[in-house]
């Protein structure tokens, strides 16, 4: 299997699985914070959200339309203040992001013969592809499924009140 059918699918199955790990989380939870630095669950579906629009499927594609063109920069830091995440429902982010996957999917899989080493050159991180994006889409779900398990694990420990060692640990 190529490389990118491969990431294709993992971004399929992660758009399936990140609504599976969210499910069944109470309010509280959703927004609960190990500390003041921290995102809430909430936080990250939603960051989820924004990065699927505004960053990587876009990304992507403007590198295979205008190739030797530098995108739009993006702050998605500042997204967390700027588009309210805290203040979002949580159910109803966890349903848009399923909607944005699947967009991204479809999108994907309409691309007929993409040329994945269409790039631009940045002036500070040089050459970005799109099959570097593609990649890093991928490796971002990753992190952020790791940060979803982490804060559950966290808020088990939070509400058993004692260490959770017995378990494993990290």
């Amino acid at each position: 299997m190529a490389l990118f059918d491969h990431i294709f699918e993992e971004l399929e199955r992660n758009g399936r699985l990140i609504p599976e790990l969210l499910s069944g989380i109470s309010d509280e939870q959703a927004s609960w914070k190990p500390n003041p630095r921290s995102w809430s669950l909430l936080e990250v579906i939603c960051h989820l959200i924004d990065e699927e629009k505004m960053d990587f499927r876009f990304r992507t594609s403007f590198i295979l339309k205008t190739p030797n063109t530098i995108p739009p920069s993006i702050d998605p830091v500042a997204w967390v203040q700027l588009h309210h995440y805290a203040d979002q429902d949580f159910t109803q982010k966890i349903g848009e992001f399923s909607k944005e996957r699947s967009k991204s999917i479809d999108w994907l899989r309409r691309l007929n013969d993409p040329d994945w080493n269409l790039f631009f050159d940045h002036p500070k991180l040089g050459r970005m592809t799109a099959g570097y994006y593609l990649s890093n889409w991928l490796a971002h779900d990753f992190l952020h499924i790791r940060q979803i398990i982490r804060l559950k694990f966290e808020y088990l420990e939070y509400r058993s009140g004692g260490n959770l060692n017995y378990a494993g640990t990290w």
